[in-house]
């Protein structure tokens, strides 16, 4: 069986719906990277998946294994070992692969639209998987320059760069992996609703809890599609 490496950087962050896309193919070993050493050498698994989190990749000055976790990536990276990144995931990976991480002109939290370029509508992975735009969860205030030699994939309204694809390498700033029930994880963790609440005010948590209940349907689906379709093309059956 092949082995997929998850990067966790915050318990409630895990693959949600990813991981049951990858379930049936797969086995997923976790790393929890604020209490777990990185495995020696990245060409031991089959992929990485690299989840969320309140972090930053600009963060190495306070949380150290920032650093670290990069430089695996680019480690990951150059011996071809397919790599996933969502959100801060996606920002990483972006970082390793040479692109900026900066802070955008504000935060993006909230169920909104991602639309797919002409690019994403034809990429292997995420054509086909419905309509060429959707609705997601996004939940952040950094954005990613594009990588050299990647390709732009999607992008939302507020921020360009949503998703791209580097070889068999792919970022997802938007959070597709939630669904409702991963989406109440979060929520019971007071830091998260606290923001929720800053962001979009006292009926935050209420308001989103139903958008992402109404985009489930699609997301869930998708994100099951996707991640299967990434593994089947570049890890294999």
């Amino acid at each position: 069986m092949h082995t997929i490496l998850e990067l966790r950087h915050a318990e409630c962050e895990s693959p949600g719906a990813l991981g049951a896309g990858l379930a049936d193919r797969t086995r997923i070993e976790t790393v929890r990277m604020w209490a777990e050493p990185l495995p020696a050498d990245p060409a031991n698994v089959d992929g990485i998946l690299v989840m969320g989190g309140p972090m930053g990749a600009d963060d190495g000055p306070t949380v150290p294994w920032i650093d670290e976790e990069i430089a695996f990536l680019r480690r990951a990276v150059d011996v071809g070992v397919p790599v996933w990144g969502a959100c801060l995931g996606s920002q990483l990976l972006a970082t390793a692969l040479g692109a900026e991480v900066t802070t955008g002109p504000a935060p993006e939290i909230g169920v909104f639209d991602v639309t797919l370029t002409d690019e994403g509508r034809h990429d292997p992975v995420w054509s086909g998987l419905g309509a060429a735009t959707f609705p997601a969860l996004h939940w952040h205030f950094d954005t990613f320059s594009l990588p050299p030699g990647a390709h732009l994939l999607a992008s939302s309204a507020a921020y360009r760069h949503q998703l791209f694809r580097h070889g068999p390498h792919y970022g997802v700033q938007f959070h597709l992996e939630v669904d409702s029930p991963l989406l109440q994880e979060w929520l019971a963790v007071d830091e998260y609703r606290a923001e929720l609440r800053a962001t979009l005010g006292d009926d935050g948590v209420e308001r989103l809890t139903a958008d992402v209940a109404d985009a489930a349907p699609v997301t869930h689906p998708m994100a099951v599609a996707a991640v299967r379709r990434w593994f089947d093309l570049h890890i294999g059956p």
